[in-house]
């Protein structure tokens, strides 16, 4: 990656007076990102509302079920829950390690007699390490202060591992969110687009 130099370097100079946009689910440290659907199992409940605040899911591929947080199937807790789509609701949490999606689910259409669910999301939290959601993890659905970076081209970058674990090794570190360009301190070699309140990542080469 380090081998086209110059090249390089000249490229990302190009791109820095435009912000670098991060992809949506952007880390490379494989977090996943399954959709989750009640199942008979969960119907009667570990709550009064599926997967609430709180509660726990197992882990799978691409489809999880609600499980109690003390079974030995227990591989995350939801942290926050937000009913709509991803696009349209708030951010998770910052550290959260993935997100699942729910589907709609009308009380007509029940057979298992759990009401109707809302499409919604899920923000997880993973019971154990490693947590890719954490500063400088490589994933997550969300890029934060801590986290590195890789420029993937076409005016982007992409989050990766700060340790150099992952694939791509990465090229600057974000080190702090501010409302704007120019708070970030003359350090700062590139700006990536953080979404939220503090929507700049002021990053520095590694």
């Amino acid at each position: 990656m380090r081998g086209k130099g110059a090249v390089r370097a000249a490229c990302l100079a190009c791109l820095l007076p435009a912000a670098l946009l991060l992809s949506g689910c952007r880390g490379t440290a494989g977090a996943p990102v399954g959709d989750a659907r009640p199942t008979p199992a969960t119907s009667g409940g570990y709550g009064t509302e599926f997967l609430a605040v709180g509660e726990c899911s197992s882990f799978g591929t691409t489809s999880f079920t609600e499980v109690p947080c003390a079974s030995e199937r227990a591989a995350a807790r939801v942290v926050a829950r937000y009913d709509g789509a991803t696009a349209d609701g708030p951010l998770c949490p910052p550290t959260t390690d993935f997100v699942l999606h729910i589907s709609a689910r009308s009380a007509a259409a029940d057979e298992d007699g759990d009401g109707a669910i809302p499409q919604g999301y899920a923000c997880m939290r993973a019971l154990e390490p490693p947590h890719p959601g954490d500063p400088g993890g490589g994933g997550g659905p969300r890029t934060i202060p801590g986290d590195c970076v890789y420029a993937s081209g076409k005016g982007q970058v992409r989050e990766t591992a700060c340790d150099g674990s992952a694939r791509r090794k990465p090229e600057y570190r974000i080190t702090q969110a501010v409302p704007d360009r120019t708070d970030c301190p003359a350090s700062t070699a590139l700006y990536v687009q953080l979404g939220g309140t503090r929507p700049v990542g002021c990053a520095r080469r590694l």
